[in-house]
């Protein structure tokens, strides 16, 4: 109900850009660019947990790129599903030209999109599924540049979380570690798509998607990589040095 009153919402009020303010546009140009307007990068947290697959992201977490993800995460401007699914699908994209994924390309079956879980109560809270929603408008915008994609959301939470946030990077490891599971019957799915990319909104320690990419190969799963549609610019820098 809480997001179906936010869409009703975004219809009737005036749009602002999310990124800078700006009046009457959802998000500007200049940061449309800023959020998926350049090349997708390999980035690292600092300290890398073991496990964690090859992560590219699209953007810097910063300035207008943090403020159009949390007015999509947490003020439910679904609007903005469209744009973060371009960048994260520009991250897929970044996975698959450093090699992992070159094979998608002709027969091997759709690339398999697979987002990290959000808890139950952040989904009522928010009144939708942020990660899958944003992973559903990447497999659209991969199928219209021509790579089989679709959006597998087969984890599931095992048990209870605490939230993240506040929590530093061995906190978050032990906090998320062993949490994931996949939903009964994916074997059939595994072999319908031959490869798995683990996708999410953000990397910050890297514990979430290092236990998803845990939990979708301990149940059969061929991870390739995960992309995500920001980074901290450290996790940036990281890479680079």
């Amino acid at each position: 109900m809480r997001g179906w009153w936010r869409e009703i919402a975004g219809l009737v009020l005036p749009p602002v850009c999310a990124g800078c303010g700006r009046s009457r546009v959802v998000l500007c140009q200049e940061c449309r660019i800023r959020l998926c307007g350049g090349r997708a990068r390999r980035v690292l947290p600092d300290p890398v947990p073991p496990g964690l697959p090859s992560v590219q992201a699209a953007a810097p977490y910063a300035d207008a790129v943090r403020h159009v993800l949390l007015a999509h995460k947490e003020r439910g401007a679904m609007g903005l599903a469209e744009p973060l699914g371009a960048a994260l699908a520009g991250a897929v994209m970044g996975v698959r030209r450093s090699g992992a994924a070159r094979d998608v390309r002709g027969g091997s079956g759709p690339l398999l999109l697979v987002p990290v879980p959000s808890t139950r109560r952040a989904v009522a809270g928010r009144g939708h599924d942020a990660g899958r929603r944003i992973a559903l408008a990447a497999a659209r915008g991969l199928r219209g540049a021509g790579i089989p994609a679709r959006v597998a959301a087969v984890l599931r939470l095992r048990r209870a979380v605490a939230d993240q946030a506040g929590l530093d990077a061995p906190d978050r490891r032990a906090n998320v570690a062993g949490a994931m599971g996949v939903s009964e019957r994916v074997g059939r799915l595994w072999l319908q798509g031959k490869q798995v990319m683990v996708v999410d909104d953000l990397i910050t320690t890297g514990a979430s998607l290092t236990e998803a990419a845990r939990a979708v190969s301990a149940a059969g799963g061929r991870v390739v990589g995960a992309a995500v549609v920001a980074a901290s610019p450290r996790a940036f820098e990281n890479h680079r040095n």
